[in-house]
């Protein structure tokens, strides 16, 4: 049975990954904050309870996520799914207005989580077959594709993963672990709000798709849910 560790999977884009998954038959490492209040979640697991298994982690915690490496040792984990992540608010995120203790917070949820989720997950990834890790970022932190401006916070640290994991794809090429960058597209979801364009279903399965397709040359590419490369 292949294994999939998701992060922020109570919901929006991360619950709908743990639904897909499961109904292919995948044992899944559901990670959320507070798992008591995650009412879609634990439902999903009643649905699933031979699949799913859900684990606190707040991945601002860094000794939460050693905890859960510890916890899942004997693991291996096919694919790892940096999914949680924060969008800061409008009124703290604009030229004149900006929220510092909100940025720092935002680099540590969007930035620096992902790279502690892939050292603390290495080994579980490494002796896998799969061998692949995902982190889910956004066209805002795309510079070449900015011509909206605004969005310091959001972008800044979207930006910042990117490269991030840029360095990763290289520094675990001798491996054989393929890290890759996902733009799910602006998805009506809490976050995307509901004039996105597009439903998390079509979001999340439009990236199972690229995911599938995957191959070890595309460690470190930047790719948006239907396939099409971003520009960095």
């Amino acid at each position: 049975m292949k294994t999939v560790l998701i992060t922020g999977a109570n919901r929006g884009i991360g619950l709908e990954f743990v639904r897909q998954y499961a109904n292919e038959g995948w044992q899944i490492f559901a990670c959320c904050r507070n798992p008591i209040a995650a009412e879609a979640l634990n439902r999903l697991g009643t649905e699933y309870p031979d699949q799913i298994s859900i684990h606190q982690l707040d991945v601002a915690d860094h000794a939460q996520i050693e905890q859960l490496a510890q916890a899942l040792s004997v693991q291996a984990i096919d694919l790892l799914i940096n999914n949680a992540g924060v969008y800061p608010p409008d009124r703290g995120d604009r030229f004149g207005a900006t929220d510092y203790s909100a940025w720092n917070y935002a680099l540590t949820v969007n930035t620096m989580a992902p790279l502690k989720m892939a050292e603390a997950f290495i080994q579980h990834i490494a002796k896998s077959e799969l061998k692949t890790l995902i982190t889910i970022t956004s066209k805002m932190g795309s510079i070449a594709d900015n011509r909206g401006g605004g969005s310091y916070i959001y972008r800044s640290s979207k930006a910042a993963v990117n490269m991030v994991m840029k360095s990763l794809s290289i520094d675990l090429s001798g491996r054989q672990i393929t890290a890759v960058l996902l733009h799910p597209g602006w998805v009506r979801t809490d976050m995307g709000g509901p004039s996105a364009l597009i439903s998390v279903e079509q979001s999340v399965t439009g990236m199972r798709r690229v995911i599938e397709d995957l191959r070890f040359e595309d460690s470190g590419k930047f790719f948006a849910f239907d396939g099409q490369e971003v520009p960095w």
